[in-house]
């Protein structure tokens, strides 16, 4: 592999590239130091000391002790179940605390990093380690490939030796006999960094309240309402996207500020892609947010954002009566029939004895 590199290629111009949304696939070679080792911390990759290679004893083999043949996790969903095992020949790496950091292939339990295939460094290979902070190199906690995907959506993968890509590992036959799973393994990975494998997206979402078919501009309180997502997934053989409905474990949030309602977002029965939950708006009004933040290892994130408005119920959109205001109701019909009696029996009531003596003081005068 070239060690030198142009001028305009560095560390922070393929951060600066990953960043506008290209994929990278990034290969070291294993016995010389370049530039590009410098980029793994941008990935939180910890490289061991310079010229340490991945070495390991077993199994017995007729290759040298830093060609290692690797058994890929059957249940990483970027690599084909059951891909037989791969040479490998590289440097390793340690993995730092980042969510974004997605394992490919790990190192064999029995490996170990090395400065000679004799073991004669090793002491001081752990020595240096551990003034490091850095652990001891070796076991299946050191990563061989690794992918990482960047916020916006860009992937990027770090493999620790460009041999994995080579013809000759491609054929090299494995100490059981059979051909290695090289070819398959780099077509997964290739696959996987330019989004050709587990890319998923969002094509729309709506909302509407039970029983419409159209969105509102404003929802108001303890309405029910119907969110639907729909989600593609690319197929790389047709080229195209197609309608997926294999997830299970979405979630929707309905939040101001922080979440008010959290519920799970499943497929929808007999819709392809189409993923749907009906709610109730909670009692409370303010600038809302339909909100799907979905991020799994290897996955495409699905990240969705809607504001809506929930404003409280107009003045004619309260009920007329209250069950509890049944007393108060009662009071003031009681009242006002007490007071309707009282003004017809005033009203109708015998002035007869009032007319007889208005009639004599007439007379007498």
């Amino acid at each position: 592999m070239i060690a030198d590199y142009a001028q305009d290629i560095t560390p922070q111009s393929l951060v600066t590239l990953l960043e506008k949304g290209s994929n990278l696939l990034v290969a070291l070679p294993s016995k010389k130091q370049t530039i590009i080792t410098s980029l793994a911390p941008e990935f939180s990759l910890i490289l061991p000391p310079p010229g340490t290679p991945l070495v390991s004893h077993f199994p017995e083999r007729d290759t040298p002790v830093t060609v290692v043949p690797v058994t890929p996790l059957s249940s990483n969903p970027i690599l084909t179940p059951n891909t037989p095992p791969v040479w490998f020949s590289g440097v390793p790496f340690a993995y730092g605390n980042n969510p974004l950091l997605v394992p490919i292939l790990n190192a064999p339990a029995e490996s170990f990093a090395a400065d000679s295939g004799s073991d004669s460094g090793a002491d001081a290979v752990v020595e240096a380690a551990d003034k490091g902070g850095e652990g001891l190199w070796a076991g299946s906690q050191m990563g061989l490939v690794a992918g990482f995907q960047a916020l916006g959506g860009a992937r990027a993968t770090w493999v620790g030796g460009v041999e994995l890509f080579s013809d000759e590992y491609a054929q090299k036959e494995l100490p059981q006999g059979v051909k290695p799973g090289n070819t398959q393994f780099t077509s997964d990975v290739a696959a996987w960094t330019f989004q050709e494998s587990l890319a998923l997206r969002i094509d729309n979402v709506t909302h509407h309240l039970v029983g419409e078919t159209g969105p509102r501009e404003t929802y108001t309180i303890n309405d029910n309402v119907v969110f639907t997502a729909h989600i593609s997934k690319y197929n790389s053989g047709k080229s195209a996207w197609e309608p997926y409905s294999g997830i299970t474990d979405m979630q929707l949030e309905f939040t101001m500020l922080d979440p008010h309602i959290r519920t799970s977002l499943p497929p929808a029965t007999g819709n392809a892609g189409e993923y749907s939950v009906t709610f109730r708006v909670p009692d409370r009004h303010g600038v809302f947010k339909f909100i799907i933040d979905y991020k799994r290892k290897g996955w495409t994130h699905l990240q969705s954002s809607t504001v809506v408005p929930v404003v409280p119920p107009r003045h004619d959109g309260y009920p007329r009566f209250l069950s509890a205001a049944w007393p108060y109701y009662i009071g003031a019909i009681s009242t006002s029939i007490g007071f309707v009696l009282f003004s017809t029996l005033w009203l109708a009531g015998d002035d007869r004895e009032a007319n007889k003596k208005f009639a004599k003081t007439t007379k007498t005068e």
